[in-house]
Parts: C-alpha cells; sequence; structure tokens
C-alpha cells in the first residue's frame, strides 16, 4: 500500500493509458451497430444518458454531457430522425423538452449496450468483490475530480 503513497510519472502515464484501451475497447465493441445506422460515439453518449435518465431535458443533457448545444442538436437531430428518441413537451415548462428513447431506441439501445456488458461483465466476475469497489472507488474520484 506504501507504495501507492508515491506514485511516479511512469505509474500515472501507465494508468492513464490504460484507462484509454480500457474505454477504446469498450466503444469498440457496439462499432459496427453503430456504424449501421451511422451514428458515432456522441449518439452513444446521448442514447445511454436518455436510456438512463428517462425524461431529462436538452438543459440537463447539455451539462451531464459537458457540450455545446450546437453540437448536441446535430445528433440530436439524427436520433429522432432515425426514431431512436422522441421529444415531450414538459407539463410545467412548456419551453422545456424532455427526451425519452422511443421504441426503436430501446431495442438499439439494448443491442448496443449488450456488445458492451460482455466484456465489462467478465471483467467484474473475474474480479475479486474488493477490487471491484475499489475500482469503482477509485473511477468515481477520477470523475469527482477529487484530490
Amino acid at each position: 500500500m506504501k507504495e501507492l503513497l508515491y506514485l511516479k510519472d511512469d505509474q500515472i502515464k501507465e494508468f492513464i493509458q490504460l484507462l484509454y484501451y480500457a474505454y477504446r475497447e469498450t466503444f469498440l465493441d457496439p462499432r459496427e451497430i453503430l456504424s449501421k445506422k451511422f451514428f458515432g460515439p456522441a449518439h452513444l453518449r446521448a442514447l445511454h444518458l436518455i436510456e438512463r435518465y428517462p425524461g431529462i431535458n436538452l438543459g440537463e443533457l447539455i451539462f451531464k454531457l459537458k457540450v455545446t448545444k450546437q453540437s448536441l442538436n446535430r445528433v440530436l437531430r439524427d436520433l429522432i430522425k432515425s426514431k431512436m428518441i422522441k421529444q415531450i413537451q414538459d407539463e410545467n415548462d412548456t419551453r422545456k423538452k424532455n427526451l425519452f428513447l422511443d421504441k426503436e431506441g430501446k431495442i438499439f439501445f439494448e443491442t448496443v449496450y449488450n456488445s458492451q456488458k460482455k466484456r465489462i461483465f467478465n471483467a467484474l466476475k473475474n474480479s475479486s468483490s474488493d477490487s471491484v469497489i475499489k475500482f469503482k472507488d477509485v473511477l468515481n474520484k477520477i470523475i469527482d475530480g477529487k484530490k
């Protein structure tokens, strides 16, 4: 455990490289599925958040994705045109539109998710419960930017 207190630059660079490879492989798994619809990683990120947060509005989606409204609009137009998502006007604030996966979007998302799930499931299954808990903790600290 003491060696973790004295992480050297090479160790941190190696960890960043491993994170990159893990991300790359996880998002390469559904590449063929996405390409059939002419979708890319941005479409997948939007679909993922809309699936996780049904009814999310445009502002919340922009905040979670950390993108501009302009860049997100192109992705949303593609998803709406392909009948992957639907926009429903908010009951309380008619200026807001809430986003939901459409029937086609749910089926498509499940197909993509299942292609990614295998890799993640096998990695978690072949790890100790302590490793999984600590890994999740480290990932959350990276995301939150905790020092």
